[in-house]
């Protein structure tokens, strides 16, 4: 949009300023999507892209840092609802795991720039603190929780040398963690490497779970097929 059409930019109507704060959300979160490196976002190219003039933006955000954790907090909000859904009326904890992860992939591979967004790194500190990404805490504790039913469930599981001690939180919290960084590396390169000969999408989540689960692929693969049949 040129300089001109901004000015020309018609004024929203008095108390429709929750107008222009949605349209500056949307265009920070597409440039974020799109940018080559997202960690040049200005708040001038915010401007320019809705159309007002960077002093605009000051009446909704008081600094650039501020909108990007808002555009943050909204994405991880969106792949948390996503991920809940899924796994609404999962019969089992297992079925609730291979929900949960089939969407978080899912969502991943159908929203790149948005996953970039999210986990792509890149933004400096300074503008994006750690704390800024809080809201995903509630992705990987949804993981950890459902990986540790779906261990507890698993059949002879309390029959094995293996699991005659309980596990604690800190194993429990230490396998989900591999888990989403094998999810997180399935999705990244995927989407890097778009053009490869890749195996069936929902055969390499079953295969994912299967190694960190210890129940066979095959069970694994009908959960998931199941999961994404429409309603």
């Amino acid at each position: 949009m040129s300089s001109k059409e901004a000015a020309r930019r018609r004024r929203n109507p008095r108390g429709q300023g929750q107008v222009l704060k949605a349209e500056l959300v949307e265009a920070a979160a597409r440039l974020l999507a799109t940018l080559e490196r997202p960690e040049t976002l200005t708040l001038r190219q915010v401007a320019r892209e809705v159309g007002v003039a960077p002093a605009s933006i000051y009446g909704h955000f008081p600094d650039l840092g501020a909108l990007v954790q808002h555009v943050l907090r909204l994405r991880y909000d969106e792949l948390a609802a996503v991920m809940r859904t899924a796994a609404d009326g999962a019969e089992g904890p297992l079925a609730d795991l291979v929900a949960r992860c089939a969407a978080y992939v899912r969502w991943g591979v159908d929203h790149p720039g948005p996953y970039r967004t999210l986990f792509g790194g890149g933004m400096p500190a300074e503008l994006v603190p750690t704390n800024a990404h809080g809201a995903g805490e509630e992705l990987l504790g949804s993981v950890v929780a459902s990986l540790a039913g779906a261990r507890q469930d698993q059949p002879g599981h309390q029959g094995r040398p293996e699991h005659q001690g309980r596990r604690g939180p800190e194993q429990d919290w230490q396998a989900g963690l591999l888990l989403w960084t094998a999810l997180h590396g399935l999705v990244a390169l995927y989407n890097a490497h778009g053009n490869m000969p890749w195996p069936d999408l929902t055969d390499l989540i079953a295969q994912t779970l299967a190694l960190h689960t210890g129940r066979p692929v095959d069970e694994i693969v009908e959960l998931a097929r199941t999961a994404n049949r429409p309603t």
